[in-house]
């Protein structure tokens, strides 16, 4: 036996020093380690043996094994370091090579103009105001003075959910919220930012979908002519120092009277062009003394308190002032579009 052990530890070292895989370490393995394998026929016949050579035999057949094992992994080892050092010069990195760079995001368009607009009014004392997208009948229509039987509500009826609730039409809910949440004391101050949506086809200046500013100001002796001046303000802040403002009569149910705001073209400075279809002027917002009517139902003494209302659509600013002429590139997320105002 002794010899028989001998022969099969060399005999196994030979194969697992030219073995080429862990395949071949494997299969080494299990023939000369394994169950059925020689060294362990060689100490199941170890009943054979005298008491006085079973002590050795067996020594010498775990110093076979271990001798085996340890020269097993040694090859294993060194044939895996082999596969990693190739599979590195195989797959090597040029270092010179220069990298790609990352694609680096902008601010959107309409998020950036909605700021600006925001840092305008917070100039002139103005808060930011937000309120829920899904609004009640009542703080959308009837406490803006539209009651259920009002023909301008044909204009503005959207997406209902139930019979009460629906998508808001206008930020102007945040504005009755806002004064009730004053309970009849002034002065209101506040601006409102906010997705509307509206029963529109969607179409090159239309979208069923879009954006708002309102602002409110509310307080003892408020006047048209302290209208005039914030709008007036706003308008040369944001789109520039040479540019004015006119107002022109018109009709809105939350307010009286109701002006149209326009201002100058900045394309022909006032003289007339096709922008501006050769009036000089440029329509850009709604907005009028607010209603006594809404001054009542949000809490205040309509004889005591006064105030004006305007709401812009953030879209039609952002195309005024960028000369876009389309409202659904601001949807499309098309990068190529967007890309143009990384630095705005």
């Amino acid at each position: 036996m002794r010899e028989q052990l001998t022969a099969l530890k060399h005999e196994a070292l030979d194969k697992a020093e030219v073995a080429k895989s862990e395949q071949d370490i494997q299969a080494i393995r299990v023939a000369y380690l394994g169950k059925k394998g020689p060294i362990t026929e060689v100490l199941r016949g170890m009943g054979k043996l005298s008491a006085e050579e079973r002590p050795i035999i067996g020594a010498l057949a775990n110093e076979v094994r271990d001798e085996i094992k340890n020269k097993l992994d040694e090859k294993s080892k060194k044939l895996q370091e082999a596969a990693i050092k190739q599979q590195l010069e195989q797959e090597s990195i040029d270092v010179t090579l220069p990298g790609r760079p990352a694609l680096q995001g902008a601010i959107h368009p309409l998020t950036a103009v909605v700021t600006e607009i925001e840092e305008i009014f917070l100039g002139l004392g103005f808060s930011i105001g937000e309120g829920p997208e899904i609004e009640t009948d009542y703080y959308n229509f009837e406490a803006m003075n539209l009651p259920k039987d009002h023909p301008a509500r044909d204009m503005q009826d959207s997406f209902y959910v139930t019979e009460d609730l629906l998508l808001r039409t206008q930020t102007s809910p945040v504005q009755a919220r806002t004064m009730e949440k004053f309970a009849g004391k002034g002065p209101v101050k506040v601006v409102v930012p906010g997705k509307v949506f509206r029963r529109d086809d969607d179409d090159a200046t239309h979208s069923h979908q879009f954006m708002q500013v309102e602002g409110l100001y509310v307080d003892k002796k408020v006047r048209m002519s302290d209208l005039k001046g914030v709008l007036e303000t706003f308008a040369k802040q944001f789109f520039g120092q040479d540019r004015s403002i006119r107002l022109r009569p018109s009709f809105f149910p939350f307010t009286e009277p109701s002006v149209e705001v326009d201002v100058s073209c900045g394309i022909c400075s006032g003289k007339g062009c096709r922008v501006c279809k050769q009036s000089g002027w440029i329509e850009v917002l709604g907005a009028g003394m607010v209603h006594p009517r809404v001054l009542e139902m949000s809490g205040f003494d309509a004889n005591e308190y006064s105030g004006f209302a305007f709401g812009m659509g953030v879209e039609r600013l952002a195309m005024l002032k960028y000369d876009i002429d389309d409202i659904r590139q601001f949807y499309a997320n098309d990068l190529r579009f967007l890309m143009q105002f990384k630095d705005v």
